[in-house]
């Protein structure tokens, strides 16, 4: 992205479904996988930006595209924004971060902090990469912060497990997923959103909540402290696994891999 004036950029006074942040628009398109920024993103947007990325890739499966068209970004936090957010969910099922861009298409060079980030001159383009990205791998449920939310948690895993070929990672996953679950009935105490999807070796579950409230994590606990073992567990039984902050609640996420439970 050069950090130069877009000659289609836009003036932004208000939109349908859209947040005005300082100077930015950010303008979510319900019904496709587009992000709409316009305006000038300074420093003071930066957050709300990345915030309102989170958000809506914790709310939709699948890649998520921001047209930044009608951006022009003036502070090299903005510029760095976008990679920020793709690394963040680089672990969530099923969620990625692409860019429409025209500076690509000129005679410069993407800016070097977008680096990584797949980058479209067009959004007809960067629709059809989203397009070739199957999103039958993905399973989804809304879930009660109830006593009986974990036992549907993991008939959904088992069902993704079994149907993407990765039975040896059933009780793993589901002794993760069921950990995740019970912390945000016993804590966050919110409708909560489960959500997994295959990679190409391994099996990613997520679990989004709406309380800002992040697991804290301090090792195995006193043989005499009753409870605190639930994200022991979870740490012992994936590859990896974190929480990512977004507006209105958090996303618990963990990866886990068949090679793994092989060894």
């Amino acid at each position: 992205m050069a950090d130069v004036e877009r000659p289609n950029a836009l003036t932004v006074t208000g939109a349908h479904n859209g947040a005005i942040m300082s100077s930015c628009l950010v303008e979510i398109d319900e019904s496709s996988a587009v992000v709409r920024l316009t305006g000038v993103l300074d420093a003071a947007a930066t957050e709300a930006v990345r915030g309102a990325l989170l958000a809506r890739l914790a709310a939709r499966p699948g890649p998520l595209v921001a047209d930044v068209t009608g951006l022009r970004v003036v502070d090299p936090t903005g510029r760095g924004v976008f990679a920020d957010v793709r690394r963040e969910v680089a672990d969530w099922p099923a969620a990625d971060l692409l860019l429409c861009d025209p500076a690509v298409d000129g005679p410069a060079q993407p800016d070097a902090a977008l680096a990584g980030v797949p980058a479209w001159p067009t959004l007809d383009g960067a629709l059809a990469a989203v397009a070739a990205t199957p999103l039958a791998a993905v399973l989804s449920a809304d879930l009660a912060p109830v006593v009986g939310a974990a036992r549907q948690a993991r008939e959904l895993v088992a069902t993704g497990c079994e149907r993407w070929g990765m039975p040896t990672l059933i009780d793993p996953a589901c002794i993760a997923i069921t950990e995740m679950v019970n912390n945000v009935v016993a804590h966050a105490r919110t409708p909560m959103t489960v959500r997994l999807a295959p990679g190409e070796t391994t099996l990613h579950l997520a679990v989004r909540d709406h309380s800002p409230r992040q697991p804290t994590f301090a090792g195995i606990s006193p043989p005499t402290r009753a409870g605190g073992r639930g994200l022991l567990l979870i740490d012992t039984v994936t590859r990896r696994w974190g929480s990512s902050a977004v507006p209105d609640g958090k996303v618990v996420w963990c990866v886990l891999d068949p090679e793994d439970e092989a060894t």
